[in-house]
């Protein structure tokens, strides 16, 4: 398995800078523009930060709050004047006098082309914004050709790098194969799969530190895997479910939100969302309840919580399936 590239100066997160003065502590502001719009923001912020103080709308997948950003999806780009390229506006830290053009034909073209990519290879269908951000560039993944074949189960796994037949150049690639249905929890449903790592950061220094699942293989062979594929329940999984928690694609999914998308059920006009806290312990993890037809579908966490941040352990992320049950037979 092969770790994923940090880009310089990406890794760390950290708080805006301050400095302390004999009687108070000052927060050191950065001034740049975006758009041709001033703007401040505390040093240490990113050019994503700014973007969301003048309220513009950048699309983002593999970047997270609760997350290391790893520069991976690249489709929140943008033109920063000097700069020989185009930059990751999620952890390009600010400087005084930047000037930054998010919507420039550079940066749409950019955005067009990692959109077209990304959806003529994978299921994109279950991921939010992908319509609006389709319309708004042009993106038009349908120009690549036709669809090729799905992969059959552990096809992908067993590819070797450097090992594959050549394309036949009138088909669209894909990383299209059967989920993964080794657990009653969740559903690995790899089809949807953008690489974007949130699944390995999230597993990995970011939250779980249990490193069960990393990036194995090669080119377009890469993909998300435990180690010598195994299956979850004999890897080093302890299914807390963060990665859950940060797919964006839904790559990864409850397993009753799986079997009732499957039924065509799954329906979140109709699911309402209560914000509680955790009966299992007294660390007090704060937990989102997705209910629909009077039954828990999923649970999450708020990114907000100073507890959490989003993340959970495996009682707090599953322990609620009991309830559902328990409605069940009162009900019969």
């Amino acid at each position: 398995m092969n770790r994923k590239p940090i880009e310089p100066a990406t890794k760390e997160r950290g708080t805006p800078a301050t400095e302390r003065t004999s009687e108070r502590i000052v927060e050191r502001i950065v001034e740049l523009s975006v758009d041709g719009q001033k703007v401040s923001v505390p040093e240490g912020a990113t050019i994503l930060d700014a973007c969301k103080a003048l309220a513009i709308d950048t699309p983002t997948l593999c970047w997270a709050e609760n997350l290391t950003p790893v520069n991976v999806c690249r489709v929140c780009v943008v033109e920063l004047e000097g700069a020989r390229t185009l930059v990751p506006s999620c952890s390009r830290k600010c400087e005084p006098g930047m000037v930054v053009k998010t919507d420039s034909p550079r940066v749409r073209t950019s955005r067009k082309l990692v959109l077209e990519l990304l959806s003529s290879s994978v299921d994109l269908s279950t991921t939010p914004c992908l319509d609006k951000w389709h319309a708004h560039y042009g993106a038009d993944p349908a120009r690549f050709g036709p669809a090729a074949a799905p992969a059959h189960a552990g096809e992908r796994e067993h590819a070797h790098p450097g090992h594959h037949d050549t394309p036949d150049g009138a088909h669209a690639a894909r990383v299209a194969q059967p989920p993964k249905l080794d657990n009653e929890l969740f559903v690995r449903d790899y089809a949807k799969c953008v690489l974007c790592y949130k699944c390995v950061e999230a597993c990995g220094t970011d939250a779980q530190n249990t490193f069960a699942i990393a990036i194995a293989g090669r080119g377009f062979e890469a993909r998300v895997a435990t180690e010598l594929d195994l299956p979850l329940t004999d890897s080093a999984c302890v299914f807390c479910g963060n990665c859950i928690g940060v797919c964006p694609t839904g790559a990864l999914v409850f397993k009753r939100e799986f079997d009732l998308r499957a039924a065509g059920e799954w329906d979140e006009a109709r699911q309402t969302l209560t914000t509680t806290v955790c009966p299992y312990c007294g660390v007090g993890c704060a937990l989102t309840l997705h209910v629909q037809a009077n039954q828990i579908v999923k649970v999450t966490s708020p990114l907000d919580s100073s507890v959490t941040e989003g993340h959970l352990c495996i009682k707090g992320r599953f322990g609620w399936q009991y309830a559902g049950e328990k409605t069940k037979r009162s009900e019969g």
